[in-house]
């Protein structure tokens, strides 16, 4: 099983940053697609940003393309989310997701517990 834990979060005035950290456990990380999702009260989960195994590819949604970067750090066995010039909008739960791809093309996806993203204006 692939463990999961959010760091990072908190309290910030808009146009501010954080730094979302993800620590991963059990089995092979290097081969998990990862990403961060958010969701705010009364919404679906929506996705934000996506890195492949290598690093080489990622992927964000049209609201943070631009102002947040996904990472990776292998050797470390962790994921960022460098988030600048946030926006009351941005206000959410964000979640880490690690998402390992069967035989067959089944997908198992992981989830942390969540970290609480607070943007006042």
């Amino acid at each position: 099983q692939v463990q999961l834990m959010e760091s990072g979060g908190g309290l910030v005035q808009a146009g501010g940053s954080l730094r979302l950290s993800c620590a991963a456990s059990g089995g092979t990380f290097s081969t998990y697609a990862m990403g961060w999702f958010r969701q705010a009260p009364g919404k679906e989960r929506e996705f934000v940003g996506g890195i492949s195994g290598t690093g080489i590819n990622t992927y964000y949604s049209d609201s943070v393309r631009g102002r947040f970067t996904i990472s990776r750090d292998n050797a470390k066995n962790t994921v960022v989310l460098q988030m600048n010039s946030l926006k009351p909008e941005d206000t959410a739960v964000y979640y880490c997701n690690a998402r390992i791809i069967q035989v067959l093309g089944y997908v198992n996806d992981y989830w942390g517990q969540g970290t609480q993203v607070t943007v006042s204006s």
